[in-house]
């Protein structure tokens, strides 16, 4: 423990809802939630605009939906998540060399290693500049909490939200937590502040008036006297800049049950496929493959197998996944797949073997390629280009990129940046019943845009990079006069549409609203899943204005914050 309020937790306040307030001038100030829009679907970050409604984080979209009808829900976008992130993540490298990232939006900062704070007043002064600077450079706020530990710090941080400063002086820990429930402490879930709120005890100070021996008795010997020290104040773990991966993995939860069993073997191979890009991305390799498998009765099964050396080689992941699946009974339905692979290590010790029947294989392919026509490549649903049935398999390195989609194939995902040849910069709105409704507005736009409707097969319209939150400084020449053009550009998008052509239904201030949901209207998606997409929307029993049918592959949900990715599904618009 120290002696002075050294360590520093960030937290940004609604990361990804705030982000897409940003970058969306008409739903500022308005309820947004970010997430799955299907019916299994879950949130992922909710607008404090929201929350006053009790939309929280992990709660089921459903239930979101009956909480706040007239919220805005809209596809996460993770790649301006993570442009943002490295930006803030760049900022706390400045205050000091021990950075330790929790999540896209968390992080720990060890103040007195970087030299910048030993003692109070300048803990504080450092804090507030800061948050100043994450102002500055990415038009959001982020929430600061300082302390003696990291437990404190984060507590700190949470009593600061939204937007705010909070520092524990060192001395003053115990009276601070004792009147705090047990769930405010690191380690207790609600399966243990249940046990415990059974055991009589609720706040912080029944557990030290309990003690060590009677925790020790009721949660086990490490459980028990870790929360012992914690819940007296005491935590000593360092900020650490850099954390080993213990796993690489990635699953997808599916709208509708699978039964068939060959269809259960493509999507396992392609979750292989997945894990072993992500596997490679972390520069790592691997031993130990693992396959997850939830049935219909929500029943989980896992199932492992160890290599001789690690790889990450997707083709022995691949099989290795295969055999596995081969001892798992799917009868009734499979409602989750996942693959994973765990004993992490940064070097690849080849199968010799392996490589040898590749080898061959690929010879043998390369031969029969010479004596038949070249199969033609068709799409997958994971976006990869997979041979027709009875074709030769194209050879190692030969292009499996996914052909150029045309316009009416495109998946216009709510919230997701687009671009028009004639009106510039906007945002998809809605899609569905073959239209597409898009908002022009940027983030420097004054005033909130204009919304225009169009086939979803317009040769004008194309996805888009996600523009700066921020206008660049005007010393930036170039850049700045570019940015300049896109907002102008937005502008003069609104002025030309005149509303008369609007798609997004109007709330009540006659502004359209992003994603909403018609009365018995009903729409699908996949659950939250980086890098994933999302699955089809419907049309409501009334068949007004709701979004057609999009299909695309299942989505994912993430094992954790910081993962990437996302899930996609076009949000079918609220009834007029």
């Amino acid at each position: 423990m120290r002696a002075a309020p050294t360590i520093l937790h960030l937290d940004m306040d609604a990361f990804f809802a705030a982000a897409e307030q940003a970058s969306k001038p008409s739903l500022r100030g308005k309820p947004v939630i970010v997430g799955g829009l299907g019916p299994r679907g879950v949130v992922s970050t909710a607008s404090y605009e929201a929350r006053v409604f009790g939309v929280r984080s992990a709660m089921p979209m459903a239930q979101a939906r009956r909480l706040c009808p007239n919220a805005a829900y809209l596809v996460p976008r993770f790649q301006l998540y993570r442009t943002i992130s490295e930006q803030v993540m760049e900022l706390l490298g400045r205050l000091s060399p021990l950075v330790e990232p929790l999540s896209l939006d968390e992080a720990f900062v060890d103040l007195e290693a970087g030299g910048v704070a030993f003692e109070t007043r300048s803990a504080r002064e450092a804090g507030e500049r800061l948050r100043r600077d994450i102002r500055a450079v990415t038009g959001l706020s982020g929430s600061v909490g300082l302390a003696g530990s990291k437990m404190l710090a984060k507590i700190a941080s949470e009593e600061a939200k939204p937007d705010g400063l909070v520092l524990i002086e060192p001395g003053t820990e115990r009276g601070l937590l004792a009147p705090k429930p047990v769930r405010i402490l690191p380690g207790v879930g609600p399966a243990t502040g249940e046990h415990l709120r059974r055991a009589g005890m609720t706040t912080v100070a029944d557990l030290v008036e309990a003690g060590e021996d009677e925790l020790v008795r009721l949660l086990g010997k490490s459980h028990g006297a870790s929360l012992h020290r914690m819940a007296r104040g005491y935590d000593d773990r360092p900020v650490v800049a850099e954390r080993d991966a213990k796993s690489v993995s990635v699953e997808d939860t599916f709208d509708v049950d699978l039964h068939d069993r060959l269809r259960i073997t493509l999507e396992v191979g392609r979750l292989a496929d997945r894990c072993v890009e992500r596997l490679r991305a972390s520069g790592h390799s691997g031993r130990t493959i693992v396959l997850k498998v939830r049935r219909y009765d929500f029943s989980t099964l896992t199932r492992s197998e160890t290599l001789r050396g690690p790889t990450d080689d997707p083709a022995v992941v691949r099989e290795a996944a295969a055999r596995l699946l081969d001892a798992v009974d799917t009868t009734g339905g499979v409602r989750l797949l996942g693959v994973g692979v765990t004993g992490l290590a940064d070097f690849t010790q080849e199968d010799l073997f392996a490589q040898a029947a590749e080898a061959q294989a690929a010879q043998a392919r390369a031969a029969a390629a010479e004596e038949e026509p070249a199969p033609a490549l068709t799409p997958t649903a994971g976006g990869a280009a997979q041979e027709e049935p009875g074709g030769a398999r194209p050879a190692e390195g030969a292009a499996q990129s996914e052909p150029e989609q045309d316009a009416a194939q495109r998946r216009w995902l709510a919230g997701h940046d687009v671009r028009h040849a004639e009106y510039g910069p906007g945002w998809v709105q809605g899609s569905g019943v073959g239209r597409v409704t898009v908002r022009f507005e940027t983030p420097t736009s004054a005033v909130p845009g204009r919304v225009r409707t169009f086939r979803l097969d317009d040769p004008g319209l194309t996805p888009s990079e996600p523009l700066p939150l921020v206008e660049p400084a005007a010393g930036d020449g170039a850049e700045a006069e570019a940015a300049a053009g896109e907002a102008s550009a937005g502008r003069a998008a609104g002025d030309e549409t005149g509303g008369g052509t609007a798609a997004g239904w109007a709330d009540p201030g006659g502004e359209g609203a992003a994603g909403r949901v018609g009365p018995g209207g009903e729409e699908t998606a996949g659950r939250l899943e980086p890098g994933g997409a999302g699955t089809q929307g419907r049309v409501g029993p009334d068949g007004a204005g709701l979004a057609g049918v999009q299909t695309s592959p299942p989505a994912s949900r993430p094992k954790s914050r910081s993962d990437g990715g996302g899930p996609g599904s076009g949000a079918p618009m609220s009834r007029p």
